[in-house]
């Protein structure tokens, strides 16, 4: 599974390198030769989609979701085990529809061969697919997480939260 967040990191590391050029060249274009790039709002609309949702498994490994924990922090180190494990749950539950209807939206795209009208004519599917692939890479490494927070819990072992505090 690293190797696979690794590989989604890198390639949305890439997706924020296009994203770059293409701004880059369109504003060079526009300034210089009075047009712009083919398609690039489409362009760069595609490439900021894998820019946020390829890292989101790796984000999830990492435990660095945005977090706040202020009233956990002042609350009894099993209590706070326990809401960490709820988190996992509620984020389980919370990604079920969305992976639902970007499976749906993907299976109408391809079906019915969607494109943008644009001067490329950009399959619409590629970029959903995308999405669905990222929402689902970050439900198996939620689903791993609370596997593995559960597992320790029942040990009796430490927990670690967000900021990379020890709870027992």
């Amino acid at each position: 599974m690293r190797v696979i967040e690794r590989t989604l990191l890198d390639l949305s590391v890439l997706a924020l390198i296009a994203l770059g050029v293409v701004i880059f060249a369109n504003v060079v274009m526009r300034a210089a030769f009075g047009a712009s790039l083919p398609d690039a709002i489409i362009l760069v609309r595609e490439l900021m989609v894998a820019a946020i949702i390829l890292p989101m498994a790796a984000a999830t490994a990492a435990r660095s979701h945005v977090a706040v924990t202020f009233l956990s922090d002042r609350m009894p180190d099993r209590v706070r085990s326990r809401l960490i494990v709820l988190g996992h749950v509620v984020g389980l539950l919370a990604l079920l529809p969305l992976i639902y209807a970007a499976w749906r939206v993907t299976g109408q795209a391809w079906r019915s061969g969607e494109f943008y009208y644009g001067d490329l004519n950009l399959p619409r599917w590629p970029g959903i697919a995308l999405f669905l692939a990222g929402l689902v890479l970050m439900w198996v490494r939620l689903a791993i997480l609370l596997w593995g927070d559960l597992r320790q819990l029942r040990q009796g072992d430490v927990l670690v939260d967000a900021d990379g505090n020890e709870v027992s």
